[in-house]
């Protein structure tokens, strides 16, 4: 009989040459189906690759992609790190920008240091405190949070909806359902031609580092991620725990929709979350939940977005076929992780002896 068993700790080393077989492995899958298209394996990767660093826009186009990965990915391990399922960063991430948009528009005379700080801070708050509605019902009568989260991604996508066909129409825009415009002092400055989040990623990777690994509330994160009957015996209050630290994973990917509603699309619209808060799950569970390692995975992850993107039109690649490209590559990568923390273990049991088991 096949069994599955959990291996016991696995080398850095060891880790990491699986994770690379897996891409090899991924790369000659896809080139048969880029075979099948009677394209040169060899030349579409390399368009991907120039697609993604060929030039100082397309490296900044990158940067833009990964800076709000990034920040969204830092936030759902938060959540992670408590084995608290938060599917709802693309509610959180709608929140956060309606919290911003709300000061963008009602506040469009403040100074641009004031105004943009103000949005900030909504927008944080906004995020944390849908997510900690579901974190309230897990904490107080143990809910699935996963579907309570995942269903209040919709609820956010309806409200904003309502906004854009509602009350915040834009009267000048000729009837199409949108939000006015940010004025220029709620923009986002840049730094080096992209968007000042760029530099807030990079200290918040630092932060949530320090936060989940040295400091008191970090600790009791993975306690009890690890065990709640653990947490209990160690003190540590666990309902206050829950609801604190899925705030802090909503605050984050609050800021990722100021940042996307700001310095990208500068207004509010129900576009404005792109998908990245599904797409974090994808980065946190790639990087192993650790902060430094999601800067990686979502700077990559950022390049494979934009390299697909070029090869559509440098090769004539239909859109779909560019997806089924990335999904393959994700597809053998997730799958390394299976083989990183489980093996398949053979039991030769003397055919008399797996009768008699049958039997009994």
């Amino acid at each position: 009989m096949l069994r599955i068993v959990k291996k016991a700790e696995m080398t850095k080393t060891k880790q990491i040459g699986i994770r690379i077989l897996a891409v090899i492995l991924a790369l000659l899958t896809a080139a048969l189906l880029i075979f099948a298209m009677d394209l040169n394996p060899l030349a579409v990767y390399g368009g991907m690759l120039k697609g993604a660093f060929g030039s100082a826009y397309r490296i900044r186009e990158v940067v833009i992609e990964a800076t709000s990965l990034t920040i969204a990915s830092l936030g759902i391990a938060i959540a992670f790190r408590m084995q608290f399922w938060n599917i709802g960063g693309e509610g959180q991430i709608l929140m956060g920008a309606f919290a911003a948009t709300y000061f963008a528009l009602h506040f469009p005379d403040l100074p641009a240091f004031f105004l943009l700080s103000t949005m900030i801070i909504a927008a944080m708050i906004g995020g944390g405190l849908w997510a900690m509605i579901p974190a309230f019902f897990k904490a107080q009568w143990k809910t699935n949070e996963t579907i309570i989260t995942l269903m209040m991604n919709y609820i956010a996508l309806k409200w904003v909806m309502y906004l854009q066909f509602g009350p915040w129409k834009d009267p000048t825009a000729l009837g199409f359902p949108k939000i006015p415009n940010f004025t220029a002092n709620a923009i986002l400055p840049k730094v080096f031609g992209v968007h000042i989040g760029w530099i807030f990623a990079l200290i918040l990777v630092f932060l949530v580092a320090v936060f989940l690994n040295h400091s008191k509330k970090g600790y009791e994160i993975a306690v009890l991620g690890e065990s709640e009957q653990t947490a209990l015996y160690a003190g540590i209050n666990v309902k206050r725990t829950i609801i604190t630290a899925v705030f802090w994973s909503g605050a984050l990917c609050g800021l990722v929709g100021m940042i996307q509603a700001s310095a990208l699309n500068n207004t509010l619209s129900i576009e404005v979350s792109e998908g990245i808060g599904f797409t974090a799950i994808i980065t946190t569970w790639l990087a192993a939940l650790k902060p430094v390692v999601i800067l990686l995975v979502s700077v990559l992850f950022a390049a494979l977005v934009q390299g697909a993107s070029y090869i559509q039109t440098a090769f004539g690649i239909p859109q779909a076929a560019a997806e089924l490209l990335q999904g393959m590559i994700l597809f053998f990568v997730l799958g390394s992780e299976f083989f990183i923390r489980y093996r398949f273990v053979l039991d030769r049991a003397p055919l008399g002896g797996l009768e008699e088991e049958m039997n009994k």
